[in-house]
């Protein structure tokens, strides 16, 4: 149960990128036009989307909705969003550092749960105490990664 939370609030922070809009595909039965449209010369390319991973890497690409996110996804997010709660920079989570990120994940999955509540600071200490493989005290982004990971893929 705990490990699916977290699954699942890791993926809830993949989200926006699942939101965001395509166009639709060419209608085949459509006829082609002949001539492509005119462009100004002088105007600026394009940039490309930098929010949408390289489309040949299947493993670069969000979860769909409803499942579980890959390994390779987790630890994305996680190299992501690590230096965000991160906040003394030592490369490692304290227990409030932890807690912080497992927080906002439970209330972005659930928006009607109290992040102080009893439940959700049990929660958060038993997440704390699994994702702390070597148990000094810290979390890295290995130990955290690795506790995101399982089950996932």
């Amino acid at each position: 149960m705990l490990k699916q939370m977290l699954l699942i609030g890791a993926a809830a922070v993949s989200f926006p990128a699942l939101a965001q809009n395509t166009p639709p595909a060419a209608d085949p039965a459509a006829p082609a036009t002949s001539q492509p449209a005119p462009t100004d010369p002088t105007a600026p390319a394009p940039a490309p989307d930098a929010s949408t991973p390289p489309a040949g890497d299947p493993a670069a690409q969000p979860a769909p909705s409803g499942t579980a996110a890959s390994p390779t996804q987790v630890a994305q997010i996680v190299d992501q969003e690590f230096p965000t709660y991160d906040a003394d920079k030592s490369g490692e989570l304290s227990d409030a550092e932890f807690a912080s990120w497992m927080k906002k994940l439970r209330t972005a999955t659930d928006p009607s749960v109290d992040p102080e509540s009893a439940d959700v600071k049990t929660w958060v200490g038993q997440a704390f105490t699994a994702a702390d493989g070597d148990k000094s005290g810290q979390v890295s982004k290995t130990e955290l990664t690795g506790f995101l990971s399982r089950g996932a893929g």
